[in-house]
């Protein structure tokens, strides 16, 4: 009896995973009105303008 390939099958269950979690912020990106479906830029930037430098 043929052994089954559990490798194989999990590696495509996380490849459709990623496709589906893609295609989702897509969509996303979309219902915003963003045209980039990246990562958002809500961090605050390193360089601050309202605090004093010394």
């Amino acid at each position: 009896m043929a052994r089954q390939n559990f490798s194989y099958e999990k590696r495509q269950r996380e490849i459709a995973k990623k496709k589906k979690k893609a295609e989702k912020e897509e969509k996303k990106a979309a219902r915003r009105g963003d045209s980039a479906s990246s990562e958002p830029d809500e961090r605050p930037s390193e360089t601050r303008t309202d605090s004093p430098r010394d």
